[in-house]
C-alpha cells in the first residue's frame, strides 16, 4: 500500500480512539519504567561455528558495526581475561560457555564452537551438551535463539569435510534454526579472473567481465554444499552467500533477514530485529509488512491503538520504541 494510503488510514485510527489529553498524560509510560522493563527482554543469542579462519570474527563484528574486538564474559557474568584469550575465535581456544559481547551492542550474545571442527570428540561432546541445554532451557537469558555455521568459499576444494557431516548428522538442534553462512565469497573473484584468462582475455578484460562469473562460482559452490548438507540428518534451515564482509561498511540486512525468516516465533523474531541498531529500514519493513499488513486488514473497531502501538514498538531498538509510546 503506498505511504499515503498508510497514513490517512493511521490518521482516521487515531481520531476515532483519540483519548483525552488527561487520559494520554497518565498512561504515558515512564521513559525510566520503560527501560527498566525493555532491560528485562532477553538478548538475542547466537552460537557462531565453523574451522579456523572462517572469517566468524569479521562477521560478528558487522553485525555490530564494530572493527573492536569482544568483551569476553564466563558463565557467571565474570569478565574474562582478553589478553589471555586474544584471537580466540580465531583459534577456538575458549569455553563454549563464554560470551562474546561487543561494547557496540550488548543486545547480541555470540557463543564460539570451541574448535571441535580440528576433530576433538571431547570438543565436539561439549558443542553437543551445549546446545542441548541453551536450547532446552527455561531461562529466557540463557536460551539460545540461532547457529550460524560459517563455511569459507577460499577453500573450494574443502568446503564441506568431516567437521561438518559430523554435526549436521549428529546434532539435533531442536528449534533452534541452523543457518549456514558461506563466508569469504570475494575470494572467488581472483579464480574469476584466471579463468577468464586462461581463455584468451587480457587482464584488464578479464577483471571487468570478472564478477559475473564470481557470481556464478559462488552460486555453484552454494548448490554444492546444499546438495551434500541437505542429505544429512539435520540439515540446515537456510544458506547465505556473504560478501563484501571485509569492507566496515558491509550491509548485513540479508544476513538478518535470512534469520529472522527461520526463527519460527514472531516474538524471536522481533528481539532479533530490535537489537540491530545500524538498520532503521529493515525495522521499518518488518513493523509493516508483519504487524501494521495483518493490521490493517482488520477493521477500524477491532484495534486496540495502544496495543497497535505497542507491537510495532517491538520491532524496534529501546529509543525508537520510546518515541513511538509518546506520540501516541
Amino acid at each position: 500500500m503506498a505511504p499515503s494510503s498508510v497514513r490517512s488510514w493511521w490518521r482516521s485510527l487515531r481520531r476515532s480512539q483519540r483519548p483525552s489529553d488527561d487520559a494520554a498524560l497518565d498512561d504515558r509510560l515512564d521513559p525510566t519504567e520503560a527501560k527498566r522493563q525493555i532491560d528485562r527482554i532477553p538478548r538475542f543469542r547466537i552460537l557462531v561455528m565453523g574451522r579456523s579462519n572462517a572469517g566468524k570474527t569479521t562477521v560478528l563484528q558487522r553485525v555490530c558495526n564494530t572493527m573492536d574486538q569482544p568483551e569476553i564474559f564466563d558463565e557467571n557474568g565474570e569478565k574474562v581475561d582478553t589478553r589471555a584469550v586474544q584471537g580466540s575465535l580465531g583459534r577456538g581456544y575458549h569455553n563454549i560457555e563464554d560470551e562474546l559481547v561487543f561494547k557496540s551492542n550488548p543486545r547480541y550474545v555470540f557463543h564460539d564452537s570451541c574448535g571441535f571442527e580440528a576433530g576433538s570428540e571431547e570438543e565436539f561432546d561439549k558443542m553437543m551438551k551445549f546446545v542441548t541445554n541453551q536450547a532446552k532451557s527455561t531461562k529466557l537469558e540463557k536460551k539460545l535463539h540461532a547457529i550460524w555455521y560459517c563455511i569459507p568459499l577460499n577453500e573450494r576444494h574443502r568446503m564441506v569435510m568431516a567437521a561438518e557431516r559430523k554435526f549436521f548428522n549428529e546434532c539435533d538442534s531442536g528449534h533452534v534454526p541452523v543457518i549456514v553462512l558461506l563466508t569469504k565469497a570475494d575470494t572467488l573473484n581472483l579464480d574469476a579472473v584466471q579463468q577468464l584468462m586462461r581463455r584468451g582475455l587480457t587482464l584488464d578484460d578479464a577483471m571487468r567481465e570478472a564478477p559475473e562469473i564470481e557470481t556464478q562460482l559462488q552460486n555453484g559452490c552454494l548448490a554444492k554444499i546444499k546438495q551434500w548438507l541437505d542429505e544429512m540428518k539435520f540439515p540446515p534451515q537456510s544458506y547465505l552467500i556473504l560478501t563484501g564482509m571485509e569492507q566496515e561498511s558491509a550491509d548485513c540486512e540479508e544476513l538478518l533477514k535470512c534469520t529472522a525468516n527461520a526463527l519460527t516465533e514472531e516474538g524471536l523474531q522481533g528481539l532479533l530485529i530490535s537489537s540491530q541498531q545500524s538498520n532503521l529500514g529493515l525495522c521499518m519493513e518488518f513493523a509493516i509488512m508483519r504487524t501494521l499488513k495483518q493490521s490493517m486488514n482488520m477493521g477500524a473497531d477491532c484495534i486496540d491503538l495502544e496495543e497497535l502501538a505497542y507491537a510495532l514498538g517491538m520491532w524496534f531498538p529501546f529509543e525508537v520504541c520510546e518515541i513511538l509510546q509518546v506520540q501516541v
